[in-house]
């Protein structure tokens, strides 16, 4: 017996031990994962706990100090610039190498040689939009006319480098270990990548959708529900900016006339409506202290490890403090001993479609102007975990890559759009950056745009000094009116762009006379500004409740500024609810939803239009507001034919205008609809979900009803997320917190005789799910508060976590 007991046992343990070293899908062998020398126990740890004191690093010319706080925030003190970007890379490597590299493969188009297969239309889609082909032409571009710029980067990209090589299997970060490879070597190219990943991600285009809607309900009805400017405009640039350049002439061509055919595939993901970013500074006549204040707080996917990390880069020249993007050199957001800036997305349309005739099923030909143009080809092999490589063959036109085609999300043979965009011209954004960094005054921030060309942004200025400024920048198309709104004939050369605005006639303000500038992602100008300007996801409420606040506003504080960036009200809500409370009892009030649709009408009755996280209110309107609008418009939704709707400003203009109007109508029903109709059958069925939400989830408080989450980078691993996040705000608020979306950072800064600022971002600065500076700023972030961001010097006697010396 006690044989059998022994080959049973032994049986089990073989068993045990081949199981814990197979790989099974994107599931790396247990035994690696649970081996207490090398798995996932060796990241249960803190920074502070492995901490430093000299640290050897190739290459340097002289000693770098890094002085770490109690948040984890490197200060670095370098002698020279190159030293200080060698430790930058090493330092943020450190700490997020796997988000860097994570970001920077999903940029080139790479997740399906991590997770496999089913990455594969993804990566597909990444390179069609020829971002990695784009990096590419950027590497040898700052490499052939400014070599000081590319040594920079290649003493960042040697810092990341040698973190790698010394890195070992037990303090590889958790995500390598769970999805099973290892990191590669940065390069020049990752950081530029990682620049353009940042522009397709804050870029979106309609131009399929609207040739769709042109089509279904032509142009009279298009040009009202979209109109080129809204009533209330606010814009970026105060309306009263006299313009004092002279423009380029940009003249319509005669007799143009669009593709007319319908067009069914799945287009292009675009950013989430009502996202954006808020910036604004405010100028000394206009504050207590007599000093500019300026405020920044970019709106993006909430997501884990944070998108920002926090950093002080200093050398004898200049000292300056803000949020970096891990794989990039320099401060993206921030400010120095002189100047601070910020940015928020102009969402200008800087990508347009083309449809190509090839000459024949080979596509090495395609008409352009009645003639035969040679193409070109770009193979794609895209490496796939566990199968063979999947060979993607990409069309490149004089107008750009062919991104849909009868292989990719089209399945006629005459489906060929080719993408034109600014992110595929040759540009320095990097540069940009880093002379911001070191910037001193307004000429130093003009100089240093000059070099930024995508994505299209909204760069707030202000200075110790007392100035304040703000410009619209990027390398804008010069259009005629109308021009890339639709799929356009890439045969006709009447549809190419007339060349591009020069950057010193690009929308900006200097000390304007009202004392403050702001952009929350609205229109860039008033309709005086000489150029054509389109975009369909401007805002219209965020920049209206700004501006109103800030014009009313004296002896402004920095703690206002704070006060002001989780500003809770609702404008949409304060516009729209009166509107549909009006049409709902002219409808015959609420007497058939019951009880609860009397308890739930005298809450919105009552309501003030703030959307704190204890408040029921806001559940209601959303939800109310959520159903009415589909009822509204779902008649031309279409699953096959993708549409572009109208918006929620222009659905309220047309509530409060036209009730009676035929829009509302629904045509399958027998009844001749109109406004109140709509409203009040959207309002029983607000009626219905709240009522299901109580009786299974109880309280439909705004916290729990909106559900904010933190997700990681990778959705699946839900341990490494943070949901059910306690805080207030929406998409179109100031605080624009949705489920997913929020201020990506929040920084005030006041540029005073000694500079005061607070900072903060919804993560924390380490990228280890095991670090308790992984999710720490969370808190303080869904409460409206903030950490010291006040620049540091070498000798202060601040609170210090721990410090680093790097040596060669």
């Amino acid at each position: 017996m006690r044989y059998i007991a022994f080959f049973l046992s032994l049986i089990i343990t073989v068993g045990l031990a081949v199981l814990l070293s197979i790989q099974v899908g994107t599931v790396p062998p247990l035994g690696l994962l649970l081996d207490p020398n090398h798995g996932f126990w060796q990241n249960a740890y803190s920074e502070d706990m492995i901490a430093k004191e000299t640290i050897k690093l190739n290459n340097l010319k002289e000693p770098v100090r890094v002085v770490y706080d109690e948040h984890l925030i490197p200060h670095v003190f370098a002698q020279n610039e190159v030293d200080l970007y060698r430790v930058q890379g090493y330092v943020t490597a450190q700490h997020r190498l796997w988000q860097m590299e994570f970001q920077t493969m999903a940029a080139a188009g790479r997740i399906s040689e991590i997770v496999g297969p089913v990455a594969i239309e993804l990566d597909r889609m990444t390179r069609r939009k020829g971002l990695a082909y784009s990096a590419e032409q950027a590497v040898q571009y700052i490499k052939n006319t400014d070599p000081e710029i590319y040594t920079l980067i290649e003493a960042y990209t040697d810092g990341v480098n040698q973190y790698i090589d010394g890195l070992s299997s037990a303090r590889l970060p958790l995500e390598y270990k769970i999805l099973a490879y290892r990191p590669e070597n940065w390069s020049v190219y990752k950081s530029l990548l990682l620049l353009k990943y940042m522009a397709d991600m804050l870029v979106g285009d309609k131009d399929l959708e609207y040739t769709n809607m042109r089509q279904t309900i032509g142009d009279t009805l298009l040009d009202k529900l979209y109109p080129l400017f809204p009533e209330d405009n606010d814009p970026v640039i105060e309306a009263e900016r006299v313009w004092d350049f002279e423009p380029i002439p940009v003249k319509k061509p005669e007799g143009i006339t669009y593709p007319d055919d319908k067009i069914l595939l799945k287009t292009l993901p675009q950013p989430e409506p009502g996202v954006g970013s808020n910036n604004w500074a405010v100028a000394p006549g206009k504050t207590r202290n007599g000093a500019a204040i300026l405020a920044n707080d970019p709106h993006l996917s909430l997501n884990l490890p944070s998108l920002w990390y926090a950093m002080q880069l200093s050398t004898p020249q200049h000292t300056v403090k803000g949020a970096t993007l891990p794989g990039a050199l320099g401060i993206i957001s921030g400010f120095n001993e002189n100047i601070a800036w910020g940015v928020t997305n102009a969402t200008r349309d800087t990508r347009d479609w083309y449809s190509i005739q090839f000459k024949d099923e080979s596509r090495t030909e395609y008409l352009y102007n009645d003639r035969w143009i040679q193409s070109t080809f770009r193979v794609e092999e895209i490496k796939v975990k566990g199968k063979p490589s999947f060979m993607d063959t990409v069309v490149y036109t004089h107008h750009g890559p062919v991104v849909f085609d009868r292989t990719f999300r089209g399945d006629r043979q005459d489906i060929n759009f080719a993408l034109k965009w600014t992110a595929h011209l040759e540009s320095n954004e990097q540069k940009t950056f880093l002379l911001l960094n070191k910037g001193k005054n307004h000429d130093d921030y003009l100089s240093a745009l000059n070099f930024f060309t995508s994505p299209a942004q909204n760069f707030v200025f202000a200075s110790r000094t007392g100035d304040i400024a703000m410009k619209v920048q990027g390398r804008f198309p010069l259009k005629w009116e109308g021009q890339g709104k639709f799929l356009m004939d890439g045969n006709n050369p009447a549809f190419e762009w007339q060349g591009y605005i020069p950057f010193e006639q690009n929308p900006s303000t200097f000390n304007p006379e009202r004392g403050f500038v702001s952009s929350a992602n609205q229109h860039s100008t008033s309709p005086s500004y000489p150029y054509y300007m389109f975009d369909d996801s401007f805002e219209h409420y965020r920049n209206r409740r700004l501006n109103n606040i800030l014009r009313e506003s004296e002896n402004i504080t920095i703690d206002d500024m704070k006060r002001l960036q989780f500003d809770q009200f609702h404008l949409h809500a304060s516009e729209a609810l009166p509107v549909m409370l009006h049409l709902l009892e002219k409808s015959g009030g609420v007497e058939d939803f019951g009880e609860e649709g009397g308890k739930y009408l005298e809450q919105l009755i009552q309501w003030n239009y703030y959307t704190f996280p204890n408040q029921e209110e806001p559940a209601l309107f959303q939800t109310w507001w959520k159903h009415l609008y589909k009822l509204i418009w779902s008649q031309w939704e279409n699953d096959s034919i993708p549409v572009v709707l109208p918006n929620k400003y222009q659905t309220v203009k047309l509530l409060y205008n036209e009730p009676e109007s035929q829009l509302f109508d629904m045509p399958n029903t027998p009844k001749t609809e109109v406004a109140m109709d709509l409203v009040r059958q959207s309002f029983g069925e607000m009626v219905k979900e709240i009522k299901d939400w109580e009786e299974n989830k109880g309280s439909y408080d705004w916290a729990a009803f909106k559900g904010t989450r933190i997700m990681h980078l990778v959705p699946n691993f839900e341990s490494f997320s943070r949901r059910n996040i306690y805080t207030g705000g929406y998409s179109g608020i100031l605080n624009a917190t949705s489920e997913r979306h929020g201020a990506s950072w929040r920084y005030v800064v006041e540029m005073g005789d000694k500079i005061t600022a607070f900072g903060i971002y919804p993560g924390g600065q380490s990228g280890n799910p095991g670090s308790k500076y992984y999710d720490n700023f969370i808190k303080i972030w869904a409460n409206g508060d903030y950490v010291n961001f006040n620049l540091r010097k070498t000798t202060d006697n601040q609170e210090v976590l721990f410090v680093s010396t790097f040596t060669n």
